[in-house]
């Protein structure tokens, strides 16, 4: 299925494009982040597929006539590096207003919808709360793109008619960044109700107009030493695309092959790369990266990580656990000790609440003092200062609180009162569990 996921990516962005090596490289550098030939080879497969469909139905032409370009003079790279910085705030711009705007959509609690009852047991009141329907939420979004596009109709759709007013230069300077600022807060609303809508596209049509707006300015202040603004416009695309996905490499082949031209592939190197770096450091997720991230999936931490947070402490806990009563004596204890195939054991009071846990450490001295056995009960011997995990917990939290210490075993509490014992969890039990999820992917890659 992961390689089926890299294989319809790579071939939606070719047919799309008109860009098989893109494709395929944006699957397997954004998507995947894996270049192996087992994955690299079906991958490769599906964009060429996709591309040849495509260019039978569509023909086989570059998606943009770009203008003609050559450099000017060597002075031109430093103004290409500071266009991957101002791309790189772009493209960071675009990615957090995104995922604030989808917040913002997420948090409406009111307007109009149904009442729903709720029972606030800390005041013992009854109050009423108005929840807000889903499909409220994509027509105030389509009213408000619609008002906006009154005003700035290039921001509808895909964008590629006003992607070539701008590297034709038939748009003014000071227009293409308020398209910039209109396209992010377009497509921000579109996909934030709960819209359908891509990253790719509207990235291409904010780095044309940010290119556009950088290359006029640039222009008018060093017309000697510079080329035009739709050299600048070609770089922007790439250079935006590059931050918002941190993928470099794919922004730098999909520019080249969607305009067929070579010739600006070295300012586009450059621009792309520092876009990333930049990006990079403003913010560690890209803009497919961070949905995952606020789900708690990371991607740049490894597999390991990842199939620990997908497994829950409730499916691998020991859900039968010997106990010890609170007051049970030394002298018993030993007793109990002596036929338990267990070394660790949770101790509950008169009315089954867990009071603590007893572990080899604490019993291990006083359990051969003959002094003691009538004189000492488990509570006496007891770690009270207990760390628990629920049974929603994941194992990559249980993993880091059992190791924090040295645990032997963690007590499974319920969510809802930390004293309800529902289980155990050793560190076996975790290494056990993740072991098996990972031979599970393997036979399955």
């Amino acid at each position: 299925m992961r390689t089926l996921v890299g294989c319809g990516a790579a071939a939606g962005i070719a047919a799309t494009f008109n860009a098989p090596i893109a494709g395929s490289m944006f699957a397997l550098e954004v998507v995947l982040g894996d270049f192996g030939l087992a994955t690299f080879s079906p991958i490769v497969i599906s964009a060429v597929m996709a591309t040849a469909v495509s260019r039978y139905f569509l023909g086989n032409v570059p998606a943009f006539i770009v203008p003609a370009y050559e450099l000017v003079s060597a002075w031109e790279f430093p103004l290409y590096l500071a266009l991957g910085i101002f791309c790189a705030f772009v493209g960071v711009t675009f990615t957090k207003t995104l995922y604030r705007i989808e917040d913002l959509f997420d948090e409406l609690k009111s307007l109009s919808g149904e009442y729903v009852q709720y029972h606030d047991f800390n005041d013992d009141n009854i109050f009423d709360e108005i929840k807000f329907p889903d499909y409220l939420k994509g027509i105030i979004g389509g009213l408000i793109l619609g008002v906006g596009s009154l005003v700035f109709p290039q921001v509808l759709g895909v964008g590629y008619g006003a992607i070539d007013t701008a590297l034709t230069q038939q748009i003014v300077w000071w227009l293409l960044l308020l398209l910039v600022l209109a396209k992010i807060l377009a497509t921000s609303i579109t996909i934030g109700s709960g819209g359908s809508g891509g990253i790719f596209a509207p990235s291409l049509f904010m780095g044309a107009m940010a290119g556009g707006f950088f290359g006029a300015v640039i222009h008018r202040l060093f017309p000697d030493i510079t080329a035009t603004a739709g050299a600048f416009s070609i770089v922007g695309m790439g250079a935006v695309v590059s931050a918002t996905t941190h993928g470099p490499l794919s922004a730098i082949l999909i520019l080249f092959e969607m305009t067929g031209d070579y010739k600006i592939i070295l300012p586009l190197m450059l621009a792309c790369i520092i876009a990333t770096v930049t990006s990079g450091q403003l913010l560690r997720d890209s803009i497919y990266t961070l949905k995952l991230a606020r789900r708690g999936v990371n991607l740049k931490e490894g597999k390991e990580l990842n199939v620990l947070k997908s497994l829950f402490v409730k499916d691998v806990m020991n859900a039968k656990v010997e106990t010890m009563p609170e007051a049970l004596p030394l002298k018993k204890m030993a007793e109990q000790i002596s036929k338990s195939k267990f070394n660790s054991f949770p101790v509950l009071d008169d009315h089954n609440k867990l009071i603590g846990i007893l572990s080899f450490n604490d019993y291990s001295e006083a359990i051969f003092d003959e002094d003691l056995k009538d004189l000492v009960v488990a509570r006496d011997l007891a770690t009270t200062e207990l760390v628990t995990v629920s049974l929603d917990d994941n194992l990559y939290t249980a993993l880091q609180k059992i190791s924090s210490k040295d645990f032997a075993v963690l007590p499974v509490v319920a969510a809802e009162d930390p004293t309800k014992l529902k289980g155990v969890v050793s560190r076996r039990d975790i290494i056990g569990a993740y072991n098996k999820a990972v031979l599970k992917k393997s036979l399955f890659q």
